[in-house]
């Protein structure tokens, strides 16, 4: 998708005066923390690299008394530039960490596993991915020398993995561990009150076929008012069609185990560090860098802060198979339940503003007056 880059003033931005970014600079540290002891991020086709966040990530360890200190960090590190996708506007969703009860063993109710990754799943790219295999598998099984598709979700809920000491914990819910799936996180509630986070590992590599998509073209849910919650209660109605309707999406995630060091933070993400809640986006990857700001406007989106529209600043931390565009953009509400219930009907136009650092903005048109 084409789309232009067209700098504006921070007065520009509908809300800036009022919003407190406060908890982006804390998160913007983090980032700071990750590629200066691990690794930098890979710099999206947007360009903006590492070495451009630097100087932000450098002044961000600075104190900030109150949101005016804030936003005035913004606007001297930063440039605000509008994404006006060709074609198009914005859209953004949000996502959510869900909090599921579980056990350490199966029993008769609880007999749904999360799964570790497999030793037999290996990473595909251009110099290991076999003559014919779609470019778009990133994993693939790796068996007796050969490379091809991992089994897909109706292959690994028939068996496929079975006796192998994989699992991780046991829910009571099929639905349950879907949503697990789709979500990329979760925390794991034990019966002794012990708490575990789960985060990504790893996928089977099939697309990701969303399942609203298939109950809207059966006639089955109402596009108009499809939501989380509204494929929640038809799947809950209907358990006899159930496996039909999850094994249309093929991708399944593994995962691995994580403390939960900070239980006001979420899970750690795509780009190594724990989600902000409310101040974390997911964005597309082969365009966007994480640890770039950004400015989310969307009139329509008045569930996220008290009937008010969203408005808001935040910081490219994660990615995720359905996040496809310039202007594309996924919020991360939180953890358990309520964030849930946020996050589960956000569907709106939005308006996108990427902040690039002022060292590099002229690469991108804006000239200092």
């Amino acid at each position: 998708m084409s789309f232009r880059l067209t700098p504006v003033g921070f007065d520009d931005l509908p809300g800036w005066r009022d919003d407190d970014p406060t908890a982006v600079i804390e998160a913007m540290r983090r980032c700071h923390r990750h590629v200066s002891t691990v690794k930098p991020y890979r710099a999206g086709s947007l360009g903006i690299a590492v070495d451009d966040l630097l100087p932000a990530f450098s002044a961000s360890s600075a104190d900030v008394d109150d949101a005016e200190g804030a936003r005035a960090f913004f606007e001297r590190q930063f440039v605000p530039f509008r994404i006006s996708p060709d074609g198009g506007s914005g859209f953004v969703t949000a996502f959510y960490e869900p909090e599921i009860h579980v056990r350490a063993e199966a029993d008769e109710i609880y007999r749904y596993p999360l799964y570790r990754r497999p030793a037999d799943l290996i990473d595909i790219d251009d110099a290991n991915r076999p003559d014919g295999m779609d470019p778009y598998f990133a994993f693939g099984l790796s068996k007796d020398g050969e490379v091809s598709e991992y089994p897909d979700r109706r292959a690994i809920e028939q068996g496929y993995l079975a006796g192998r000491g994989l699992e991780i914990a046991y829910a009571k819910s099929k639905v349950e561990v879907f949503f697990v799936h789709v979500q990329g996180a979760a925390r794991l509630v034990f019966p002794d009150g012990k708490r575990r986070g789960v985060t990504y590992s790893g996928k089977s590599g099939h697309y990701f076929s969303p399942i609203g998509k298939l109950l809207i073209d059966r006639g089955d849910i109402d596009a108009a008012t499809v939501s989380m919650m509204s494929i929640r209660d038809w799947l809950e109605a209907h358990p006899d069609q159930v496996d039909e309707v999850l094994w249309h999406n093929r991708s399944f995630i593994f995962f691995r185990e994580a403390d939960v060091e900070d239980e006001r933070l979420g899970p750690i993400a795509a780009a190594k560090v724990s989600l902000e809640p409310g101040r974390s986006l997911a964005v597309d990857r082969l365009i966007h860098t994480f640890g770039v700001p950004f400015y989310v406007a969307s009139p329509s989106l008045t569930r996220l802060d008290d009937g008010k529209p969203f408005q808001r600043l935040m910081l490219a931390l994660d990615t995720g198979s359905a996040i496809v565009g310039p202007a594309r953009g996924d919020i991360f509400t939180g953890s358990g339940y309520d964030a849930g219930e946020r996050a589960g009907a956000v569907r709106n136009i939005a308006d996108f503003y990427v902040f690039v650092p002022r060292a590099a903005a002229a690469r991108f048109g804006h000239a200092e007056g």
